[in-house]
């Protein structure tokens, strides 16, 4: 039986690292990834009621994009049943010979652990940015802006049924950015000329749901395959240069991501997390700049 897991992480990240070329985007505003709806990856009986966390990730974005960056996570359990998480993430770009990097978001919510099975979340992620970027004195398409520039609400319930673990969560924009992008305004030859225009954007929110199992391989190592469909709730708007607000159509609709958690405990108090994620389907239009054709991250995490 140990020999057959093994075999079947093996053929997971081998599918997972050979075929993420082909995948077309992946797109979420940043909500899968805080703690409370990421999936358990500890069996641990012994108590900790603070954990931290370093992370730093890779991935390919649209229009030939890469990203990078990396976060910092504060978990403190208050009592029983409360928590609270707070995380700082950081994000860098670089492709068609632009590169900008800047503070992204934080992201702070609060955990009520209702019984054994059932935990909710509230949060919000508040943007470092507002995603009015430049680039030579023109403003640049939410493909190279650090955040959103949006404060969003977020809210969500965890549900553990035997081993299987389930999330369901809702993050609503409350605000809108000052994204000024137009894309006509860039030269006939620039590639920016071919990405979708976001002047005065107005965002739509996001539904998820997440489905995990883990495996454990050994006592020391779990892989943690995962299923995460995202539906974004309608096309979302920008305002053109005459003006005229315009719905770009497609932009409402589903991803549906997988991801795939190899965790490896160290001791009981550090842990070392690799995450590879992709998406099998995506929206026609993903103008927020947040699509992924592969994402890689490495994360470590510290209790005491």
């Amino acid at each position: 039986m140990t020999k057959f897991k093994f075999i079947l992480l093996a053929i997971t990240l081998f599918y997972l690292v050979t075929n993420y070329s082909y995948g077309q985007g992946c797109s979420d505003a940043g909500f899968c990834t805080i703690n409370s709806f990421k999936p358990n990856s500890t069996d641990s009986t012994e108590v900790f009621n603070n954990q931290f966390k370093v992370g730093a990730f890779y991935g390919n974005a649209d229009n030939s994009i890469s990203v990078y960056g990396n976060y910092l996570e504060y978990n403190r359990q208050l009592s029983e049943k409360f928590g609270l998480d707070v995380k700082l993430t950081t994000l860098a770009q670089n492709g068609n010979g632009i590169s900008a990097f800047g503070l992204s978001d934080i992201f702070v919510n609060a955990n009520f652990k209702a019984s054994e099975k059932v935990k909710f979340t509230l949060g919000a992620k508040i943007p470092l940015s507002n995603a009015s970027k430049t680039y030579d004195k023109l403003p640049l398409p939410m493909d190279y802006q650090a955040s959103l520039g949006t404060f969003d609400l977020i809210f969500g319930i965890g549900y553990e049924i035997k081993k299987i673990q389930l999330i369901a969560a809702i993050q609503q924009p409350l605000t809108q950015n000052d994204n000024q992008f137009i894309a006509t305004n860039y030269p006939i030859n620039s590639e920016l000329r071919t990405f979708q225009s976001t002047n005065k954007f107005e965002r739509s929110g996001d539904v998820l749901l997440r489905v995990s199992y883990p495996i454990n391989i050994t006592s020391k190592l779990k892989l943690t395959p995962s299923i995460l469909p995202i539906y974004h709730l309608s096309n979302d708007k920008y305002t053109d240069e005459f003006n005229v607000e315009n719905e770009i159509v497609g932009s409402q609709g589903l991803t549906l991501n997988g991801n795939a958690y190899l965790d490896y405990e160290i001791n009981s108090k550090n842990i070392i997390q690799l995450n590879l994620g992709m998406p099998f389907i995506v929206r026609d239009s993903r103008p927020d700049g947040l699509t992924r054709s592969f994402i890689a991250n490495i994360e470590y995490r510290i209790k005491f």
